[in-house]
């Protein structure tokens, strides 16, 4: 009995296909290496021509310990979690309701609405910078943490894609809520909100990077060096004439674990999410 088995042919587009993604899976990573050995680095090393790859003098944790204490970083580091969390919050939750509502009540002027809610993600931001900025300054809410919450108070994308995926759910389950004589508010936070956990993940994770990043709002609202975000202390971290590289990558690596761990809380959530998102009406 001949048990040789006949070898299968090689597909060289499954080969070619599996190395352009392996190519591309390094191109993305290497920005993150080099910033992880450049924070192991001296500042002399970082700007030294040509470069080396891997530290000849490693600082291990100088670059971190300086930059923790001489940039104030811890500080820095809390008042963006708790803008970025406090926001994502809002984001999420407002998101949800309105986008159920737009998906779920018939009532007139319902699509005018959400065309109207559209339409403002076609206005380029920097056109409604001066204007929030006056209503800031009418208020008096400058250097305060109302003015760097309340520009997040509603996303139009986060309305878009909840609105989206509340189509999906059953209309049977809703009435149902409604039969055992549920209202509307208990309806929507026991049935319908656990149903779009999946949504929710996935802009949790696109309304946490925003926020967490968000530079240019806080640097125009905050004027006590107490209340800077992480963004601005990185900013500080370099001087008129002189850059202190080493404690900058220090600092750059510190400010991307909280978008890793958020990453990793949410990755099922946000694939699913992503991939059910697009239920048409």
């Amino acid at each position: 009995m001949n048990i040789n088995k006949k070898r299968k042919p090689i597909r060289w587009s499954h080969v070619f296909c599996h190395a352009f993604l392996i190519l591309n899976v390094c191109a993305m990573l290497f920005p993150f290496l080099w910033m992880l050995l450049c924070s192991l680095k001296t500042t002399a090393e970082i700007t030294r021509i040509p470069p080396a790859f891997f530290p000849e003098n490693w600082t291990y944790v100088k670059n971190f310990t300086e930059v923790l204490d001489k940039y104030n970083f811890g500080i820095f580091f809390m008042n963006s979690l708790k803008y970025a969390v406090i926001k994502t919050l809002i984001v999420l939750y407002v998101s949800a309701i309105i986008g159920y509502v737009l998906a779920k009540f018939q009532f007139r002027g319902n699509r005018f609405v959400f065309i109207m809610i559209l339409s403002t993600m076609m206005i380029p931001w920097p056109a409604t910078l001066i204007p929030s900025y006056q209503m800031m300054v009418w208020f008096n809410w400058l250097d305060t943490d109302i003015s760097i919450l309340y520009t997040s108070l509603t996303s139009a994308f986060g309305v878009f894609m909840m609105r989206q995926f509340a189509f999906s759910i059953p209309d049977s389950l809703i009435e149902a809520g409604r039969l055992d004589g549920a209202g509307e508010l208990k309806i929507f936070h026991r049935i319908v909100l656990p149903m779009m956990l999946n949504a929710i993940g996935a802009l949790a994770i696109f309304t946490f990077l925003w926020e967490w990043d968000n530079y240019l709002w806080p640097y125009l609202m905050l004027s006590d060096m107490k209340k800077y975000t992480l963004p601005i202390g990185l900013a500080m971290t370099t001087g008129q004439f002189v850059a202190n590289y080493g404690p900058m990558f220090a600092g750059i690596t510190i400010s991307v674990v909280p978008v890793l761990i958020v990453y990793l809380l949410f990755q099922k959530t946000f694939i699913q999410g992503i991939a059910l998102g697009g239920v048409k009406e």
